[in-house]
């Protein structure tokens, strides 16, 4: 699947924000102040809920903007950039230390695990562009797929229904449906048998 730029920082702030392009700020002011209430319900009603509490974390993300299926498993350490760019199906699973960074919308198809430490990154910057711009891509997470722990998912990389990002891997690049991965960068080692 091609990667789809959803987001360019270059079209939505002006110039003049900052004569220096490294200053300006990569999002609209209502975005950050969103995302800073955010954070603030992150750190006083997500984190510090006892473990099994998955309804209320789902709940608060739902809130948020989320889209959740029944089922979702998010703990308590997780952490999501942006809840209302987060489509989950049924019985999505992200670990302790995980995190989401999804500027643009990352889709998790069912039963899809994000295991603990995993950092799945949704944006990069131009570096060809003088003025560095932020640009975020939409993802795709397969049904049955598992980024395990410690694992990383670059900018516009989606993953495979059935695929596995091995223990500490990196990858940059699509993973196929049913494959296991492993190393850095991330190579095919196997198929992965499925019913």
């Amino acid at each position: 699947m091609a990667r789809q730029v959803h987001y360019n920082s270059a079209e939505k702030i002006p110039p003049t924000t900052a004569a220096d392009p490294y200053l300006r700020p990569s999002f609209p002011v209502g975005d950050r102040i969103k995302r800073q209430i955010w954070d603030i319900c992150w750190l006083v009603f997500y984190r510090p809920t006892p473990r099994p509490f998955h309804g209320w974390r789902a709940f608060l993300l739902r809130l948020f903007g989320a889209k959740m299926g029944p089922n979702c498993h998010f703990y308590p350490g997780s952490r999501i950039w942006a809840p209302w760019n987060l489509i989950c199906a049924d019985q999505v699973t992200a670990g302790d230390g995980a995190e989401i960074y999804n500027p643009a919308p990352m889709r998790f198809g069912s039963h899809a695990i994000v295991s603990q430490g995993a950092y799945l990154c949704g944006a990069t910057h131009d570096y060809d562009d003088p003025g560095f711009p932020l640009i975020a891509y939409t993802m795709e997470i397969g049904a049955y797929s598992w980024i395990c722990a410690h694992s990383k998912v670059g900018p516009g990389a989606n993953v495979g229904e059935g695929a596995i990002l091995g223990l500490g891997a990196v990858t940059t690049h699509d993973l196929e449906p049913w494959g296991v991965y492993s190393g850095s960068p991330a190579v095919k080692v196997k198929d992965r048998k499925h019913h």
